[in-house]
């Protein structure tokens, strides 16, 4: 598969971002939210990370407030943070009846309507489930979701659909021809030019269209018929994720939930006007092509549009600092009689930021051996990063 580069830059994610939206979850659990560095210091291995806290997060003053007392710094959010967090988790809570739904969609796709919250678990960011949506949806809804446990085993810990509801039965893929009129088929955004790929997108949006509501059990295993609905699942899957994406990995571990093929990155390859596979950072991923335009998420969820505001204070509390450091620098050198910095050597230095200050203890820690890297790739493209 060629590399859409748009589509490779939708999939990288902002490391900091990622780092302290977990600092913000753990401040927000302690006591009066409010950390002791220390605290959070203890914290930093678990993060990839090395150095000083400190100097770590006086980096973000738009994001987090740093104070001594009694001789030990501790740290909370700024009042522009906290007014984000409020944002996040009123959306969260108007969003509950499509959580509710979504959940729904997803027990109703599975071929016992049961899955296994251990698994749910690892794509419930993905879904923009809230941590505690077990306890917030299933009690509030009886009469459409029960806790099971058949064998007793605390992993072993189910969901199920209790009540089936023809009118969420309708795929994304249903949904965009209803109001035309027209047969549903699998839409493909690729160029012109790609003339192979649009053939065969033809040649297999001949046949009828599937939903993946359907019952599976009908259908020949290697047939064309099972072949469309497995597509048809993945599409409806990836409809459903906030960011139009899922780890193919972590998708894997649904096979026989969703009775997904062994090898499904192969079958996700014979499809690239509907599917981009991207092996970015060793991770393998698939994306919903018709849900971009270029790099850029065409229908974002209200929770997308908050976690991107904390992405722009974050950005402009960085920015902040590295302007207030290169000023303390440039004070500190006509102190020591240094003549300023040449004008031709301007830009590059602000173009720097943090991540080449002096040795502080407040850097990235070993991005450069492949075994750190590997991890925080992984991290990066854990879909509970959101």
């Amino acid at each position: 598969m060629k590399k859409d580069m748009d589509l490779e830059s939708a999939l990288s994610r902002n490391r900091r971002w990622i780092v302290n939206n977990q600092l913000k979850n753990i401040i927000l659990r302690c006591p009066n939210q409010m950390a002791p560095v220390k605290y959070i210091q203890k914290k930093f291995k678990s993060l990839d990370l090395q150095g000083k806290a400190l100097n770590w997060l006086k980096k973000y003053p738009c994001c987090f407030e740093v104070h001594l007392e009694n001789d030990e710094y501790y740290c909370g959010l700024t009042k522009q943070m906290m007014n984000l967090v409020e944002e996040e988790e009123s959306v969260k809570d108007m969003q509950e009846p499509i959580y509710v739904q979504r959940l729904a969609k997803l027990l109703m796709m599975s071929m016992n309507q049961r899955l296994n919250i251990v698994k749910l678990n690892e794509l419930k960011r993905s879904f923009g489930f809230p941590d505690d949506y077990v306890i917030r949806i299933a009690p509030k809804h009886p009469d459409m979701f029960r806790l099971v446990n058949y064998s007793g085993r605390k992993s072993s810990m189910e969901i199920e659909l209790l009540s089936w509801n023809p009118d969420l039965a309708v795929s994304a893929v249903e949904a965009s021809v209803q109001k035309q009129g027209s047969e549903p088929c699998f839409s493909c955004s690729l160029p012109s030019t790609w003339v192979k790929s649009w053939e065969r997108l033809n040649e297999f949006n001949a046949t009828p269209y599937i939903s993946p509501y359907l019952n599976s059990t009908g259908l020949e295993k290697g047939s064309k018929e099972l072949e469309k609905r497995t597509v048809g699942i993945v599409h409806e899957l990836l409809s459903l994720t906030l960011w139009k994406k899922l780890s193919i990995v972590k998708l894997g571990h649904f096979k026989r939930e969703f009775s997904l093929p062994e090898k499904l990155n192969v079958l996700l390859l014979k499809h690239p006007g509907i599917f981009y596979v991207s092996n970015k950072y060793q991770i393998y991923t698939v994306l919903l092509r018709e849900s971009y335009n270029g790099s850029e998420l065409i229908d974002k969820d209200p929770l997308v549009v908050v976690k991107g505001k904390f992405g722009v204070l974050m950005e402009e509390g960085l920015h902040e600092y590295n302007r207030r450091r290169r000023l303390m620098n440039l004070e500190k050198k006509k102190k020591k009689g240094i003549l300023s910095i040449k004008p031709q050597r301007k830009k590059e230095a602000s173009a720097e930021t943090s991540d080449q200050e002096d040795n502080n203890g407040d850097t990235l820690g070993g991005l450069f051996d492949p075994e750190e890297r590997k991890r925080f790739y992984k991290a990066l493209f854990d879909d509970g990063a959101t």
